[in-house]
């Protein structure tokens, strides 16, 4: 069995809350910019004096609502600045904060409402507001519904003016770090999402060691992050609070298809983000290069960045080598970063496996990925890689406070201050899921000589063909969905004699991919069926299988029409592929491929 522990370098302490932040920034420094809020097409600068009145302002407003101290107030909206102000009014009030995706459905919002015994909600929009009144019936507990588009936050600030700071100290006067902060539902990619309890201290106690371990990115001069991950889960909510407990500039962009004129404005200093998004701004680079004729010159830089970021691992590059990359910086690897911002230095990236070829090549272009592990119950990161002492391939060491052990059978297990306090009216799941102060991941791995992680693969995943070959299917899918042409893609081959996928197109690649390669007069709805195509996705399943064995690799392979997205249920609002529902849907497509069906 391996373990490796990191002790705190912070030392534990019951006081304070996630409340005390925007006063404490307030008072040591209120004209630091503490956020840049979007107005009207620009960047509006909020001083931590000014968040923290308008904090104060909206948690009078909702104890002037009724909100009392342990009530749960729900928030489903857009990345959006609003989105940290209700938050932080919410815990200043006293009261527990639900998140729910702007995306989840009218069915979803009534089981996480109600199982939650929410009082009130904050809602985004008009459409929003029409999904609850679907389900209204179902929610006997919710007095109030709000929305941000209607004016709610000036009403309830107007409201709140006759609440003195003396009631305001009153809610949150029984709180402390014990108390429960939020209850994040899961995504449910089995069964019904379970209400994850996390405390004032699971932010506090990992924010605090998290800064002193990653002074360079959250404390550099000058630092700052556009957020553009839903704010609805866990790994965007833990930087959120990372970034007003160390005092870096946040902005907040909900549009991802003005993601590159955003970064181009706010200048971040480091972002952060999931694979497929690393994926996205690689393949697109590649293809916007091979447009324009230079797709050797890029593929040439991207070797060059490749082998310089991998012989940082092996005492560092030879002079040619060394020229070779100042060539390219100044070529292609400058106008990357300029597509970012021009400043970004670090990308923290979480939700899934980012492979090595990805992580080298963004290393060697100057934009360090530090990839990390965790999962809601951990409060996001329970691992990550820091800057001086990156290994790509791996999710990084523990965090500090934050122990990991390899179990018998290969599972990781977590215990720390980032595990969870309990599944909120589940005690049957949170006795399954923590044992011996361990919480079993439900995911396997394995630690390497410096106590850092390598994620192989999902235990409850597994699939086992019928040569009892034990597959992990995650590492195949996620070299799969590297290339241009693959938007999502399930392997199978559980209790089958041999491992096979479905893989879906991207829509958004395929013209500019297809253009590239001679088929431009081929229209997407016929790719699937395109000899090029084919034997082009032939190339990225051999490319996949040099990662594992032969009986591990995949023999064939379906293309389908249409794609898995979280509109048709097939992902989870953190792009997490519901391999259950697929399955089900699929069922004849995954038997076609085992009945002398030809690979199309």
């Amino acid at each position: 069995m391996q373990e490796h522990v990191a002790p705190p370098l912070v030392p534990p302490t019951t006081e304070g809350s996630l409340a005390d932040l925007p006063a404490r920034n307030a008072a040591s420094n209120p004209s630091a910019v503490a956020f840049a809020r979007k107005e009207d097409g620009r960047w509006v600068d909020v001083t931590a004096r000014q968040f923290n009145e308008d904090v104060r302002a909206l948690a009078k407003g909702l104890v002037a609502a009724g909100i009392r101290p342990g009530d749960r107030v729900a928030i489903m909206s857009k990345t959006r600045y609003e989105w940290t102000l209700t938050d932080f009014a919410i815990w200043t009030a006293g009261a527990v904060t639900v998140p729910i995706y702007e995306t989840s459905s009218a069915e979803q919002v009534a089981w996480i409402l109600s199982d939650s015994g929410a009082k009130a909600i904050m809602l985004e929009t008009p459409a929003h507001e029409a999904g609850l009144d679907e389900v209204r019936d179902q929610l006997g507990s919710v007095e109030h519904v709000w929305q941000i588009d209607a004016g709610a936050i000036d009403e309830l600030t107007a409201a709140g003016a006759s609440v003195s700071d003396e009631d305001l100290a009153a809610a949150t006067a029984g709180i402390d770090r014990s108390s429960t902060a939020t209850i994040i539902y899961t995504s449910g990619t089995t069964g019904r999402p379970k209400g994850v309890q996390l405390t004032h201290d699971n932010f506090l106690a990992l924010a605090d060691n998290a800064i002193t371990k990653l002074k360079a990115v959250v404390q550099a001069e000058g630092a700052s992050t556009l957020l553009f991950l839903p704010l609805a889960h866990v790994f965007a909510r833990f930087i959120q609070v990372l970034c007003v407990a160390g005092e870096a500039k946040m902005g907040h962009s909900a549009d991802i298809k003005n993601l590159l004129d955003d970064f181009a404005a706010f200048k971040p200093t480091f972002i952060l983000s999931v694979p497929r998004v690393f994926e996205k701004i690689y393949n697109s680079a590649e293809a916007k290069a091979t447009s324009e004729g230079k797709g050797k010159i890029f593929a040439t830089a991207a070797d060059t960045a490749i082998a310089w970021s991998s012989a940082q691992d092996t005492g560092g590059a030879g002079i040619g080598l060394r020229v070779r990359h100042a060539l390219f910086d100044r070529l292609v690897y400058s106008k990357l970063r300029a597509a970012m911002g021009g400043q970004v230095m670090y990308a923290v990236s979480g939700g899934a496996p980012l492979g090595t070829r990805l992580g080298h090549f963004f290393r060697g272009i100057g934009v360090t990925v530090l990839e990390g592990y965790g999962l809601t119950e951990t409060t996001a990161p329970a691992t990550v890689n820091v800057p001086d002492r990156v290994k790509i391939g791996t999710v990084g060491a523990p965090l500090p406070g934050v122990g990991i052990r390899i179990a018998d059978d290969g599972e990781i297990l977590i215990r720390g201050n980032n595990v969870f306090a309990g599944y909120h009216n589940n005690d049957d799941a949170t006795s399954d899921a923590v044992r011996d102060g361990w919480f079993h991941t439900g995911d396997i791995g394995e630690l390497d000589e410096d106590g850092y992680l390598k994620i192989t693969g999902r235990k409850k995943e597994l699939l086992v063909t019928a040569g009892g070959k034990n597959v992990a299917p995650a590492g195949l899918e996620d070299r799969l969905r590297a290339h241009p042409l693959v938007s999502q893609c399930i392997v199978v081959g559980d209790q089958k004699p041999f491992i096979a996928a479905l893989i879906t197109l991207d829509e958004e690649m395929y013209p500019t991919w297809a253009k590239n390669n001679g088929i431009d007069g081929v229209p997407f709805s016929q790719a699937g069926s395109n000899e090029v195509v084919l034997a082009e996705l032939q190339k990225a399943v051999d490319d996949a299988n040099k990662s594992v064995s032969k009986a591990e690799s995949i023999r064939k392979f379906a293309v389908l029409e249409g794609d898995f997205t979280e509109e048709n249920g097939y992902l989870t609002p953190s792009l997490k592929l519901k391999r259950n529902i697929v399955m089900r849907d699929f069922q004849d497509q995954v038997e076609g491929l085992y009945a002398g069906a030809p690979a199309k």
